[in-house]
């Protein structure tokens, strides 16, 4: 139908805007942070624009149903102030249809959010960190002073640091037995990955221990058979937030099988996937906006009130992820929680409008 169109067409240029100037306003941030690490290394201001670049697909995932809110915020404010939407009620236009409409057309921007976050930004921030790494000559962050722990079976893994070419440094493997006796370490001073399925240790040096005596090899080369890909261990290293559904079902099987604490990734896995629902929650948000005249406000309070609305539905859906790994609580909860509460808002404030 011709409103249908002309709905779509409001609501599209005036996201599109609103992302616009976001991204915007974002990188400029971005590009003033990065401009203390000019120098370092051969970072330049050319690779810190590059960098920035990168961030965008990360960017434009998190601001995507705060970008919809405030877009459809204004949009609607518009159509209400020109009486627009008064017109096509008193055509008609229920507010179960108008809904329809939405959720159609907000299928579009769920589809964009969640390939974006899965098949877009994982990549663009992988490339972003090995960017910055590979001009300032440092190595990636370590998870903690002594480096970066993780479980392998019978093994507990210790690497100093990780390149940005996926190399290790300052490796140490510490094997233990079924009584849990340790009987072995392993110090090497470099490992490289050699596909698909072992490291080679370079610069070795084995510590054995029996039930009499213990002895020290050198070796300067090992080859170490392990489940530990380079794709594990960036996982581990890197904000579960940052990488996609894949990567973190692979690393939450992972630590399942050496029985390790999953729940902080489990929440992540389950945020990937409600968060591009979100969109359909501020849709739905917005609405009552709609149906608001310009005596319930200008439209600059408005917008107002709809950055403040994300701006709050960003901070409880952080503030939910800590609490459900705090307390233990099932990772549905966690993630679904934030969501549900701003729909309920939404029907709440539609009731409301309606009732008037």
């Amino acid at each position: 139908m011709v409103f249908e169109r002309y709905l779509r067409r409001e609501l599209r240029a005036a996201i599109l805007l609103v992302l616009v100037a976001f991204l915007g306003l974002f990188s400029f941030f971005d590009l003033v942070h990065e401009l203390e690490d000019l120098g370092r290394g051969g970072y330049q201001l050319q690779h810190a624009a590059l960098f920035v670049a990168l961030k965008l697909p990360g960017r434009t995932y998190e601001l995507m149903p705060i970008v919809v809110l405030i877009g459809a915020l204004y949009a609607f404010t518009m159509l209400a102030r020109h009486s627009e939407i008064t017109v096509l009620r008193a055509s008609g236009l229920s507010t179960v249809q108008l809904l329809g409409l939405l959720g159609r057309h907000g299928l579009w921007y769920v589809l964009i959010t969640f390939m974006v976050g899965e098949f877009v930004a994982p990549p663009a921030e992988d490339a972003a960190r090995l960017l910055k790494l590979r001009y300032t000559a440092e190595m990636v962050a370590q998870e903690f002073r002594s480096g970066v722990w993780m479980k392998d079976g019978l093994r507990f893994i210790n690497v100093r640091s990780v390149r940005p070419d996926t190399s290790l440094a300052g490796v140490r493997i510490f094997e233990f037995d079924g009584e849990r006796r340790l009987r072995t370490i392993q110090e090497a001073k470099t490992a490289s990955f050699v596909p698909p399925d072992h490291w080679r240790l370079e610069d070795v040096v084995e510590t054995e221990f029996t039930d009499t005596a213990t002895r020290v090899h050198k070796r300067d080369e090992v080859a170490w058979h392990t489940e530990l890909t380079p794709g594990i261990l960036s996982v581990g290293l890197a904000v579960p937030d940052r990488m996609s559904l894949y990567s973190l079902y692979v690393f939450v099987r992972h630590l399942e099988e050496n029985h390790q604490k999953t729940g902080r990734y489990v929440i992540a896995l389950w945020k990937k996937v409600v968060y591009p629902l979100a969109v359909f929650v501020m849709l739905g948000l917005a609405l009552p906006f709609a149906y608001m005249h310009d005596r319930m406000g200008a439209v600059s309070v408005k917008v107002f009130v709809g950055i403040m609305i994300g701006i709050l539905f960003h901070m409880l859906n952080g503030l939910f992820s800590n609490l459900g790994v705090i307390n233990s609580w099932p990772p549905p909860v966690a993630a679904l929680t934030p969501s549900l509460l701003f729909l309920a808002t939404a029907w709440g404030m539609m009731r409301w409008v309606e009732r008037r």
